[in-house]
């Protein structure tokens, strides 16, 4: 049955309609959660606050079950879904400046974009260097293109890499997961026993 719109069950043409309503309801959710501040994003790095790393960890969770549960049933095809392309240095230095920005911003591209809707300066600042940053790679581009387009390992997935079996990849996730939640929590309980008591 599913993907929908590549099986011709929803047009072509709604496929933005239906980003946008996603994005939408994606950013209210950011906003809902506080992922507009700050200080609850940069929490994970600093040890006081692990709500960011725990709802995205769950929501990849959540999604990798119900994809392959779906494709078990037969309701979507996985074989068709979209796998972006890897290309190994652009995701290294990409990842790398991302990083860097996330920790002294405390703010992500999508998580600053919900900021910047509420009116945080802050988030205006991180957004406008966000903005200069893409111009500039864009008039660096032609140098930048080795780098950018080097090591490219075709569209594959995390599953592909490692040889591991969908069904095997997502238990070893899921213990991964819980494992991870509770050290986590020991972190944060020690943080805040250290800078509250």
């Amino acid at each position: 049955m599913g993907p929908l719109i590549p099986n011709d069950i929803i047009a072509f043409e709604w496929n933005h309609i239906i980003a946008l309503l996603i994005g939408i309801c994606f950013g209210f959710i950011l906003e809902s959660s506080g992922f507009s501040s700050s200080r609850k994003l940069a929490g994970v790095f600093y040890g006081y606050d692990f709500v960011v790393l725990k709802v995205f960890f769950t929501a990849a969770l959540v999604s990798v079950i119900g994809i392959l549960y779906m494709d078990f049933l037969g309701y979507v095809d996985m074989s068709m879904l979209y796998v972006h392309p890897t290309y190994i240095w652009a995701a290294i230095i990409g990842g790398a400046i991302m990083g860097i920005g996330f920790v002294s911003a405390g703010f992500c591209p999508g998580t600053s974009l919900c900021a910047v809707a509420i009116g945080k300066k802050d988030a205006i600042v991180y957004v406008l260097g966000i903005m200069i940053g893409v111009f500039i790679f864009g008039l660096l581009f032609n140098y930048l293109e080795p780098i950018y387009n080097g090591y490219f390992l075709g569209n594959i997935t995390l599953m592909d890499s490692l040889g591991v079996d969908p069904y095997w990849f997502v238990f070893l996730f899921t213990v991964f997961a819980v494992i991870a939640f509770w050290v986590v929590d020991l972190i944060r309980k020690r943080v805040k026993s250290v800078f509250y008591n």
